[in-house]
């Protein structure tokens, strides 16, 4: 590995609590010879000084710009408005490839000042595997949210907590009704982590993936009472949820969790919102007569933000150890400079190692 400098940012979401990298893994990357700048944030789950204890450079919250120019800037959610060149290379889920809204800008942002963006989502081995995802607990709180709000539970603001509190309050009360569940994109890690999330609730969902997709039976999904979405496409294909299927009078459906927030999307398969929900609002009524509400929260796993962190950076850590032109992160520059094609915009990033 050539000498890496990576600059560990503040994420500029307040509810977002997760990092890339925990502080153990920071102590390895110093020892092998990284050098690590971690910016202040006093919302991460891990403090300040636990990546000083590392090893790692502490600097002030959103001082990246700063940074010299053969900086890797990593992070997880959406850069801030400025400045509009980003001249560095930067690691974090750009979501920026699909026609999504603001995609363009974001692209010609990085085109303006010759770096690149190195997205997560295209992290992939030699098989188009992701190497390091938040899928699991994505879907695992999907379906939990999904639960608790169908069960009359669920509470606003929502907060970050722990796993062990979380299941506590996930378990069968006295009183709770029996309720039909369906996890579309079973097989896949979201949906490995619903199908715990319903057992912990005492549910045995029902499980669609490839094959029930591809010859949707829209009645039976209309069946269920809560439905959990993990399908993030990648081609286009039907819609599973239409805006005539809101209206059905016959609907048994009353909670949807879509944990892929596709919204926006050209491919987005529940086309029947257009806006995410929030911590401080997690549920939006699509409907109010048969009732069905929402919740697309696009930063599921902050909510448990040290059990997330602590399997992400554990499946990245190798990467960054052998970060460099060739093999995966060979592959995200690739795509990067295809979406810039695309866009008819220059690309940057390929003449650094």
């Amino acid at each position: 590995m050539t000498e890496l400098h990576l600059w560990l940012r503040h994420e500029d979401r307040s509810t977002e609590r997760r990092t890339p990298v925990v502080p153990d893994d920071a102590r390895r990357l110093v020892e092998s010879g990284v050098e690590l700048t971690v910016e202040e944030s006093p919302q991460r789950i891990f403090p300040a000084e636990e990546y000083e204890a590392a090893g790692a450079r502490i600097v002030p919250a959103g001082s990246w710009p700063t940074a010299p120019r053969d900086t890797v800037v990593l992070g997880l959610k959406e850069l801030p408005d400025a400045p509009a060149e980003l001249v560095h290379r930067h690691v974090f889920f750009g979501h920026a490839y699909k026609r999504q809204p603001g995609a363009a800008d974001l692209l010609r942002r990085f085109a303006a000042g010759g770096g690149a963006l190195l997205d997560l989502e295209y992290l992939v081995d030699d098989h188009g595997r992701r190497l390091a995802a938040f899928g699991f607990w994505a879907g695992y709180l999907g379906a939990a949210l999904a639960v608790l709000q169908h069960r009359g539970r669920l509470t606003a603001p929502l907060r970050p907590t722990d796993k062990d509190t979380l299941d506590e309050t996930l378990r069968r009360a006295r009183g709770d009704e029996d309720f039909t569940a369906l996890v579309v994109g079973a097989l896949g890690r979201s949906g490995r982590g619903a199908r715990v999330a319903f057992a912990t609730a005492g549910a045995e969902p029902t499980c669609w993936d490839l094959a029930e997709t591809r010859d949707l039976d829209r009645r039976a999904l209309l069946d269920h009472d809560v439905m959990v979405n993990c399908v993030l496409a990648t081609t286009p294909v039907p819609p599973f949820v239409r805006e005539e299927d809101l209206d059905d009078p016959t609907r048994r459906l009353r909670t949807l969790s879509d944990v892929t927030c596709d919204v926006g999307s050209p491919l987005n398969v529940l086309p029947v919102y257009d806006r995410t929900t929030e911590w401080t609002d997690p549920v939006r009524r699509l409907r109010k007569e048969p009732p069905l509400d929402l919740i697309a929260i696009d930063n599921l796993p902050s909510l448990l933000p040290r059990e997330s962190s602590d399997d992400f950076s554990a499946a990245l850590l190798p990467q960054l150890l052998d970060f460099g032109v060739g093999g995966p992160w060979g592959r995200c520059l690739d795509r990067f400079q295809q979406a810039c094609r695309e866009l008819g915009v220059t690309a940057g990033g390929s003449d650094r190692g």
